[in-house]
Order: C-alpha cells, then structure tokens, then sequence
C-alpha cells in the first residue's frame, strides 16, 4: 500500500457482476457456519464438564481458541486471497474448517477439542475475510452494496445469536459431538456453491505474504487472551501471567513496528488515521467484546440457574437475533437518511442498554430481564453493525478488499476472544470468592471438595448432590453467587458499549449519508478534517 496512488474507493461506483445476488447467497452460508460456530458450543459446555471433565478454564479455552486463532490469523489471510485468488482461499478455508470439525466430533478429551476448534479457527480466518472482500468486489453499486453489506453483517450477527437455538436442538437429540458434525453437510453445500457460483478474484498488485507480521500478531492476542483466562486461577500479580502480558505487549510492539517499515505491510498503520476507519473498527470491537461475554455467561445461566433444557436454553436468545435482523433494517435506513455516525451512535447506546438490563435485572428466577435485554442488543448491534463496517471498508479500492475485510474482521474476533476472556475471568473470580464466602457459614466442607465447588457453577451443582444434608445448602449458595457474579461481570460489558457510544459520537466523521452516490472519504481526506 505504500507508494501506491489510492484511486477508487470502494464507497465510489464500479461494475456490478451479473449474479451478484446468487454469490451473495453462497458466502451468506459460508459466513453463517463460521458464526454459528462462535456460539453454538456453548450450550455444549455443560455436557462436556460430565462427559470430560472440563474445568472453568478449559471452557473458555474451548470457546476461545477458535477465536484466538481466527483473530490471529485474519490479517495475513485476507492478503492471501488477494494475492492467490479469493475463490481459492474460500474453498481452502471451507475445507480446513471442515476437518477441524470432525477433529472435535471425534475428540476423547478437552484437549483434543482445543485443537480441533484451533484448527477450525484457521479454517474461518480464510473463510470470513474473503465472503466481504468478494462481496465488494461484486457489487459496484454503492446502494446494492450498502444493502448486501446489511445481509452480510445480518448473517454474521444472526448465526452468533442462533447458534445456541441450533445447538440446543441437535443436544435434545444428540450427544455434544453433534455440533460439530452439523458443520461437515453445511460445508459441502457452501463448497459446492463456490466451484459453480464464485467468481475468482485478486489484487493485481497484491503485497507480499508476511509471516513475520502474521507470527507476531498470533503471540499478541494469544498471549493477551491467555493470561487474561488463566489469572484468575493462577493471580493477576503471578508470575505466569505478568509474563503473558509482558509476551503480548512485545509483541504487539514488535508487529506495529514491522508494519511501519515495511515497504508493503500487511497492515498499513496510516489506515487509523482515517476516523471513519479507527473509530467504526473500535466500536465494532467493543460491541463483538460485550455480545460474546454476555452469551458465554447465558448459555449456563439459563441452563445451570433456570434449568432450562438445551433446545429451551437456545430458544430463549431467538431476542437476539430477531432484534439484530430488524435492526439491520433500521440502521441501514438511517445511515441513508441522517448519516453513518447517527447509525453507529444509535445502535452502540442501545447494544450498551440491553447489557444493562440484564445486569441490572436478573434475578435468578425470571426470564424475563434476559429477553429483553436480548431483544435491546441485538437491536442496538444490528443498526450499528453495518454502517460500521461500510465506514471500515470504504477507505480501501475494491482490489484490497480482502485487507480491508480482514481487519474489519479482526477488531470482530479480537472483541470476542477478550470478551469471553475478560468477562468469564471475572466472573470465575467473582464467582469463587462469593461462594467462598458462603461455603464459610455453612461449614462442615474439606478443602479439596471447596476447591472444586468454587471452580464452575455446573460442577457445584453436580457435587453438591453427594453432600448429605448440605446438599440443598450448598447447591443455593453456589446458584446465588453465580447470578451476582454474571451481574457484576455483566456491567463491564455495559462499560465498554457505553463508551463505543462516546467514541463513535466524538470521533466518526460527520460525511454525507452512506451511498449518496459519493465515495466515503478516504484516510487523506478525513484525516485533514477538523
């Protein structure tokens, strides 16, 4: 990107590709199996703690090392399919994503799950990038464009809220391995689809790889989220993690010194200097950050605290997705008529009101304040999702889409993996210390079996039972202190969209309305704004 005169936007106008509409409808079902992914394992943990013995640690990195990898990757995968071809990195993606899943199908231990779900993280760091960078390349009007971006961040935002509906209904019927097997038929369809339907794209002045750039991204974010998921375990102040974090904080360094100097980077730095660009990637961040704690802690807390069955559990989050695909709607109607940053505003003030209603309302007993909190975000992300995505990707020409997605795509994943790090940490460690407290007054408990009672609410429950006449006891308490600790940790999802919403109202520029038929401003241009 360095040297090279930045002609057309992808905001400007361009030639549309005849059967724009049926490609949209293949990467729409790619798109959907890498999202439904992000969720559909949680109504899954719960059968893994008896069948593996999971621990609360081994859940997060169960659910986090599919986006750990996925976020670490997505940079150096998005120029991989501008330079090779963006049919062919799909086709690998869908393939690779494939055989991670029935890795994790036939998986015997935790362990072998972790690996699966890391090795179906590459596959999704080929996969998302490259449907959003063949989209724009195949819609050059800026108003169709608008609206299939609509579909395809609608897409991604309903198969997060629908993954725990599809999970619970394969777990009525089906061991937890099943939601990984429903991946491989959805797979072939979408593999198929892309043979026939996609058309082959690239940069014709596509950058080198960097495997240096893509290394050090990987040890920022994987050593951020592991130190983060393992401290409460171990200690904020312990020597293992002050070293994960000092590991990230080199790394990071280290990356954003390699893609300063570098004649082509993978990553071109400058890119933040767009507001559009760095306050649209934030925002998406910080709400993908709260949407992905706030369903880690709901799939066990409908099950676990209102005894819900698997189907019901994923049944009760359809608030969710019904609110984001109305809200897409509404956002992109407002983007049009009052402008990009009334939308993002908007969308982050409501994402950050439905996370409050949770946090503030639940009660342990009703389903209520959870519904329509759900209801609330899923509304507030769907008006805020798109436009934000539409500002990220107009500061690139169409031929470096699959760099423009790809870091679209990693504010997304990154928000996610630190929002079921940080928000499930500080739940495990609510969560122990309240029910410390409470094992104190009851008395009678060996420290070996407080231990684990305090480790995860599902195991508490399921130890309790062998209690005697503390059973009842012990079972309240551990129920109680999860709901204060799902509260206390819900409110730092409320901070972070929250403060989304300042920075989007302070930092995103106030340009025309989204697709007027002018390009979006580029990074020069809105960087000399005042």
């Amino acid at each position: 990107m360095h040297g090279r005169p930045r002609q057309e936007t992808i905001g400007g106008s361009s030639p549309s590709h005849p059967n724009r509409w049926r490609i949209l409808g293949v990467l729409v079902l790619a798109l959907l199996v890498t999202s439904i992914d992000h969720t559909i394992i949680n109504v899954a943990l719960p059968q893994m703690v008896g069948d593996l013995g999971a621990s609360a640690a081994q859940l997060q990195w169960i659910v986090a090392a599919y986006t750990v990898v996925f976020a670490g990757l997505l940079l150096a995968a998005g120029s991989f399919g501008d330079r090779f071809g963006r049919r062919h990195a799909l086709a690998a993606g869908l393939m690779t994503f494939m055989a991670g899943s029935i890795v994790s199908a036939l998986a015997g231990s935790t362990t072998m799950v972790i690996v699966g779900r890391g090795v179906m993280g590459v596959g999704g760091a080929l996969i998302m990038p490259t449907t959003l960078s063949i989209l724009v390349n195949s819609f050059g009007d800026p108003r169709e464009r608008g609206k299939a971006i609509a579909i395809w961040t609608a897409a991604s935002g309903a198969g997060i809220a629908l993954g725990p509906i599809v999970g619970g209904m394969l777990m009525r019927s089906f061991s937890w391995s099943s939601v990984f097997w429903i991946n491989v038929p959805l797979l072939a369809i979408a593999l198929a689809g892309t043979h026939h339907v996609v058309p082959d794209s690239r940069d014709p002045e596509a950058t080198r790889l960097d495997p240096v750039g893509a290394l050090l991204s990987i040890a920022m974010i994987g050593s951020l989220v592991y130190a983060i998921i393992e401290a409460p375990r171990s200690g904020w102040t312990s020597s293992s993690t002050l070293m994960s974090l000092m590991v990230a904080a080199m790394a990071g360094g280290l990356f954003i010194r390699s893609q300063l100097r570098r004649e082509d980077p993978m990553l071109d730095m400058r890119l933040f200097a767009n507001r559009g660009f760095s306050a649209g990637s934030v925002a998406l961040a910080m709400l993908f950050f709260a949407m992905a704690g706030t369903v880690f802690l709901q799939a066990q807390y409908l099950q676990f605290i209102l005894g819900y069955s698997p189907l019901l559990a994923g049944a009760a989050l359809v608030p969710a997705a019904l609110g984001m695909i109305f809200g897409s709607g509404v956002g992109a109607h407002l983007a049009t008529t009052l402008g990009g940053r009334i939308a993002v505003v908007t969308g982050t003030a409501l994402a950050a009101g439905g996370v409050a209603v949770q946090a503030a309302l639940i009660d342990g007993a009703s389903y209520v304040p959870t519904g329509l909190g759900l209801l609330l975000f899923g509304l507030g992300a769907g008006i805020a999702m798109p436009t934000a995505t539409d500002l990220i990707m107009s500061t690139l020409p169409p031929a470096r889409a699959g760099v423009g997605s790809a870091v679209n795509d990693t504010v997304r994943e990154l928000g996610g993996a630190l929002g079921v790090a940080v928000i499930g940490s500080v739940a495990a460690s609510m969560y122990a210390s309240d029910l410390q407290g409470q094992l104190d007054g009851i008395g009678g408990i060996p420290d070996n079996v407080r231990a684990a009672l305090t480790d995860n609410v599902g195991a508490a429950l399921g130890i309790s039972n062998s209690l005697g006449t503390n059973s009842a006891k012990v079972g309240a308490a551990a129920r109680d202190a999860f709901v204060t600790s799902m509260s206390g940790s819900l409110w730092v999802a409320v901070g972070l969209a929250a403060l989304a919403t300042t920075i989007a109202f302070v930092h995103l520029p106030k340009h025309a309305p989204a697709h007027d038929g002018h390009a979006v401003p580029t990074a020069a241009t809105s960087a000399s704004r005042t």
